[in-house]
């Protein structure tokens, strides 16, 4: 009987944890402007080295 009540919590602590990693990762997503923008300060950079 306990053990299907803990399953029943660790599943639901499972589930939120995964809604808060997508949520988070959602709002704190770059844009790809932003992307490109650093990837093409970065290959300056580098050929500039050279």
């Amino acid at each position: 009987m306990i053990a299907k009540v803990w399953k029943k919590v660790l599943f639901i602590i499972l589930i939120i944890a995964c809604l808060f990693n997508i949520v988070n990762k959602l709002v704190h997503k770059a844009s790809l402007e932003q992307e490109l923008q650093s990837s093409a300060e970065y290959i300056e950079q580098q050929k500039e080295e050279i």
